[in-house]
């Protein structure tokens, strides 16, 4: 009967393992089969110049062949940006400063380690999601399910918050030790919310667990008082 009671937590911890390397498998085959390196002489030059802040040969940014506007790091470790960003770039709605700072906040989750754990806290999200819906249905048939989502997406936001947060400083680090400085960091924050307005008006869902804009503002400009300290 003991036994019984966990089954529910194994075959959750089995389904994040799955999960997992599920996960990272279809996500590395989708970027290889949809992506280039990015050859632009502008940002090329800006990302020698973190490179050179960092010590590092050269930072490599590969091209995302996807419409919506985004940035992201692999679980690899490599740095994409969408086409749809770079065409906004190439169009003039974004600067070539203000991408570079798109690129240190992905490097930013590669050098923090955020990568790797977003792919293991989904898969446990998902784990938790499961056996939280199979125990609390036992006792709240009908609404176990919806209690057991509600809390697993409350705990992903959360996590993800904190990483943005986390990205967003060693952006900021980043962008003055290379001579670039936050403000194209800043510039860009208030330029998102029209850049990614998709053509049905519905926010994408790697911004609905971001921060607000001007709580990520006022702490870049948090951290910038006390460094001058």
């Amino acid at each position: 009967m003991s036994m019984l009671k966990f089954t529910p937590i194994l075959l959750a911890a089995l389904y994040a393992f799955a999960m997992y390397h599920f996960s990272a498998w279809r996500t590395r085959k989708e970027l290889d089969m949809r992506s280039t390196e990015l050859a632009d002489r502008g940002l090329k030059q800006l990302c020698d110049q973190m490179a050179a802040a960092l010590e590092l040969p050269r930072i490599r940014v590969h091209l995302y062949d996807i419409e919506p506007v985004n940035g992201l790091a692999a679980p690899d470790g490599r740095i994409f940006i969408t086409r749809g960003f770079y065409e906004r770039y190439k169009a003039g709605a974004v600067t070539a400063e203000e991408m570079a700072s798109v690129i240190a906040h992905e490097m930013g989750h590669v050098a923090l380690g955020h990568t790797r754990k977003r792919m293991i806290d989904f898969s446990g999200q998902n784990a938790l999601r499961t056996a939280l819906a199979m125990v609390l249905s036992r006792f709240l048939p009908g609404i176990g399910v919806m209690i057991a989502n509600a809390m697993a997406s409350m705990l992903a936001a959360r996590l993800s918050r904190n990483d943005e947060y986390e990205a967003d400083a060693y952006a900021s680090a980043l962008l003055v030790k290379a001579g670039i400085g936050t403000g194209p960091q800043k510039s860009l924050f208030h330029k998102l919310d029209e850049l990614t307005q998709s053509r049905a008006g519905v926010m994408p869902a790697w911004l609905m667990s971001h921060p607000k804009t001007p709580d990520r503002i006022a702490a870049i400009e948090a951290n910038e008082r006390r460094w001058k300290v």
